[in-house]
């Protein structure tokens, strides 16, 4: 049965390098680095001190002053990153007002939810008791919440939900997304992910698993995916947003297309809660499921958005796991965002879904920084300086804790 086509009209970031998704781009394609020392909290103890994090965040005009006060960051990125989005297809108020609203959903994950309040309101019960506990607490820490505030403010009343599998959030949720508008449940969806972990508790969990790097003398150096260097991630931050439609609703409304959704692929490793599968085995099922959705042959893929997450063994077992489904490694390029961002857990997926669309949308791959001393048995093109690329096809690949894969297919879009 021939599958009804989605397109990606609008686009949204939340980032290290700020809300303007250009602005994020070029920041990626220039080779720069979002790391830095942690300078929001006190953490001179902790083996881990840096992380590339989001300063200065304002919610501006897209949210309330007084309500932007009292919700976790985590939340505040998914609507700014929605609305901006939502802006970047061409949904002004007066054109949202004209859509089907029940026809139109939001699924936007989070690996963690609001973690900041979720602390916030625990330190308060200790010191001061129950009564003091905000009434919004449990409202604001919820992995649901940034959705549902979005859809409230816009009125979108088709399927509304999130998705939280670790760091396969971001996918997961585009994947789900897409699914409505195949079967006919929905014409518009916004989705993505969004996470805010940059905190005490959330940088001492991660320091406690020993997954984080500890080059903290160098912090622009410290993700480095695929080095033989490389000592683990760098903690980011942030939210990344697709406006969805089928390829027939964003014509009658003259959308402007950025790029097509061709299909998702998901898998588990049913292996172990951190570490990737010795045989590769769950990510190589979760590619080729992918590019059978999509309906795509392995060798017309020229561009892989990589997992990359910098981690000793999460590196390379992607690595053999492609080359079970690529045969011909050396012909397609494959760069990893996190090299610059850090790894934004949840919310991963979703921005680097952004750079993928960017990427075919305008014909350069952003490099793979700090990539000194390469593992031998790379195979893949990863450049390290940005490159012209025509892109046939693409994918990006994401996996979470708990072996969840998720990897979605985009390509240019062809009337």
């Amino acid at each position: 049965m021939k599958k009804k086509r989605i397109v990606i009209t609008g686009m949204g970031i939340v980032s290290c390098f700020g809300n303007e998704v250009d602005d994020y781009y070029k920041s990626l394609l220039d080779g720069k680095s979002g790391a830095s020392l942690i300078t929001s909290f006190p953490c001179e103890d902790y083996p881990t001190r840096i992380a590339a994090s989001i300063k200065n965040f304002d919610s501006g005009d897209y949210i309330d002053k007084k309500q932007a006060r009292r919700i976790d960051k985590n939340i505040a990125y998914a609507m700014v990153a929605g609305k901006k989005a939502l802006e970047a297809s061409q949904l002004n108020p007066e054109a949202i007002a004209k859509l089907n609203k029940e026809r139109c959903g939001v699924v936007i994950g989070s690996g963690m939810g609001g973690m900041d309040v979720y602390c916030q309101g625990v330190q308060t019960l200790m010191q001061k008791g129950q009564r003091w506990v905000s009434p919004f607490f449990v409202p604001y820490i919820l992995t649901n919440m940034g959705g549902a505030m979005l859809a409230m403010d816009i009125g979108f009343m088709g399927p509304n939900y999130s998705v939280s599998t670790a760091c396969a959030t971001g996918n997961n949720a585009i994947i789900a997304a897409a699914n409505h508008i195949r079967k006919g449940e929905a014409d518009l969806m916004i989705c993505g992910g969004s996470e805010a972990p940059i905190i005490p508790m959330g940088l001492s969990g991660f320091c406690s698993c020993k997954a984080l790097s500890q080059r903290n003398d160098e912090p622009e150096k410290a993700s480095r995916p695929w080095d033989r260097g490389r000592d683990g991630f760098l903690m980011g931050e942030g939210a990344g947003i697709f406006i969805i439609e089928s390829l027939e609703h964003a014509l009658a409304r003259g959308a402007p297309i950025l790029a097509e959704y061709l299909g998702g692929g998901m898998s588990c490793d049913a292996y172990h809660i951190t570490e990737p599968r010795a045989d590769s085995e769950g990510v190589a099922l979760c590619v080729r499921n992918a590019l059978l959705d999509a309906g795509i042959k392995a060798e017309e893929v020229n561009y892989i958005n990589a997992h990359g997450t910098s981690t000793p063994a999460g590196d390379m077992a992607e690595v053999r796991a492609l080359k079970k489904v690529f045969k011909e490694p050396s012909s397609i390029t494959m760069n990893s965002t996190k090299s610059m961002i850090g790894h934004c857990l949840g919310a991963a997926g979703a921005m680097e879904a952004v750079v993928t669309a960017k990427a075919i949308e305008s014909g350069w791959v952003h490099p793979s920084i700090n990539l000194e001393d390469p593992e031998p048995d790379l195979e893949f093109h990863i450049p390290t300086a940005a490159e012209k690329k025509d892109i046939n096809i693409a994918i990006s690949n994401t996996f979470g804790f708990g072996g969840h894969n998720a990897t979605i297919v985009l390509g240019a879009y062809h009337p």
